[in-house]
């Protein structure tokens, strides 16, 4: 019984990911979250209490699936500059795939409709940013006197208006392409100065 229920709880974060990333938190009604998850009302309201702490279960799961999946690349034996780089694609691949993932982000855009601090996820993308340009300093991949701190909060917004424009302009068809470029203009500025 209490892997149906885990079961039954991760389709209705799925049905509502789905509803969020399409028509919004504002648009999206609990009818059709359900509708969507294919639950009754019961079985949604044996989970949830509302349609916000729905909506930030669907951004918990997105940033553990993120981690998820972020974490076997920082594990992964390669420079710390290709584990940034790799990181990045990773979650655009995340974005076209994964629909917690879509709903997830759409719904991070949109927290002040339901009062929600999201900065927990930018913050650890931006510390792991930072102990990657931290470690590819060390490891003379990036120049000796960038600032690891400023150049990750900096890569983080970038990313995340590369990725907007993307779902605005093209629904992020485009989106690891624009990623690649990002990096593409990025790059020279990181290795200036160093032996590659």
């Amino acid at each position: 019984m209490q892997q149906r229920a885990k079961d039954t709880r991760l389709a209705v974060i799925e049905g509502a990911a789905r509803v969020f990333a399409e028509i919004g938190y504002g648009n999206a009604s609990l009818a059709d979250i359900t509708k969507r998850a294919g639950v009754t009302k019961g079985a949604l309201y044996f989970h949830f209490t509302s349609k916000r702490e729905l909506a930030l279960a669907v951004i918990d799961e997105q940033h553990a699936m993120v981690l998820a999946a972020g974490s076997e690349i920082v594990a992964a034996s390669a420079p710390a500059l290709e584990k940034l780089i790799r990181l990045c694609r990773m979650f655009g691949q995340q974005l076209l795939d994964e629909p917690i993932v879509q709903g997830g982000i759409r719904l991070t855009f949109e927290a002040s409709a339901f009062q929600a601090d999201v900065s927990g996820p930018y913050e650890d993308w931006i510390n792991t940013a930072e102990q990657l340009l931290a470690q590819a300093t060390t490891d003379g991949t990036v120049r000796t006197d960038l600032d690891p701190a400023a150049f990750a909060r900096y890569l983080i917004a970038s990313f995340t208006g590369v990725q907007m424009v993307s779902d605005v302009l093209t629904a992020r068809e485009d989106v690891l392409l624009r990623i690649d470029q990002m990096w593409e203009f990025m790059l020279p500025a990181l290795t200036a100065g160093t032996s590659e």
